[in-house]
């Protein structure tokens, strides 16, 4: 089954489920902040074509907080890997991992084409 990590309190989580939903795909809806991603599913990422940076949630407080801006560039990627699974809130989410792949973020279009449902 299809795996979306999401955060309530995060509205592009919730326009997202919204999407899910009207295309009757179904997820297991899993809290992003207490169960993040494990270390396997961002190397899933990374080897579909993401880049590192693309997995944090560079507009949150978190990563400002932690200066990641900086700090990501000095970092190896088993290192950055690790800190995003410990610290469920540096991820960017939603975060899918299913059969077929991986999906970071929700821009339609992508989504679309993932699971091949017609606009």
């Amino acid at each position: 089954m299809t795996r979306y990590y999401s955060y309530k309190g995060c509205g592009t989580c919730r326009k997202a489920m919204k999407w899910l939903n009207e295309h009757s795909i179904e997820v297991k809806e899993i809290p992003i902040r207490e169960i993040p991603p494990s270390v396997e599913e961002f190397r899933l990422a990374l080897a579909q074509g993401y880049a590192l940076k693309a997995l944090f949630n560079s507009s949150g407080g978190d990563y400002r907080e932690l200066g990641m801006k900086d700090k990501l560039l000095m970092m190896s990627e088993d290192e950055a890997l690790e800190l995003l699974q410990s610290r469920g809130n540096l991820v960017k989410r939603p975060f899918v991992v299913a059969e077929q792949g991986v999906l970071v973020g929700f821009k339609q279009a992508e989504w679309e084409a993932f699971f091949s449902v017609a606009s």
